[in-house]
């Protein structure tokens, strides 16, 4: 696991892209800032992606720890989310997950919200199953 500064202006993103997709007006306040409740969606769904995959099939999300949101996210913004493998257990998987924007008319990346999500894979009648561990 790398260890970063709170604002170092070198950092990129962690892990492998996920998701992306646009803020839109419908997910903002009355102060056009974008709720924090969608973001996690965004997360969510960028990290039970990845956790599927890892699984190789359905997994549901148990836990998100240590959850940070650094920044706002505004209407407009290209919302990017990446997941980061930090380790796999007997049924489930624990993922680093950051989401990342890109302002309009900008071209830096900026980290707004990162934390950590538990996924525990599941069989077709929603029982924990064993995750096959990755060579």
């Amino acid at each position: 696991m790398a260890n970063y500064q709170e604002d170092d202006p070198n950092r990129t993103p962690r892990g492998e892209l996920s998701t992306r997709t646009l803020a839109m007006p419908a997910d903002a306040n009355q102060n056009g800032d974008i709720f924090g409740g969608w973001l996690l969606g965004q997360m969510d769904i960028g990290g039970g992606y990845s956790a599927s995959m890892i699984a190789q099939g359905p997994t549901v999300t148990v836990a998100i720890d240590a959850m940070s949101f650094r920044k706002p996210v505004y209407i407009g913004d290209i919302v990017a989310v990446y997941a980061d493998l930090i380790r796999i257990g007997n049924t489930s998987i624990t993922l680093h997950i950051e989401a990342w924007v890109t302002r309009r008319n900008a071209a830096k990346n900026i980290l707004v919200t990162e934390g950590n999500f538990t996924y525990v894979a599941i069989d077709e009648h929603h029982v924990p199953r064993p995750v096959k561990k990755q060579s």
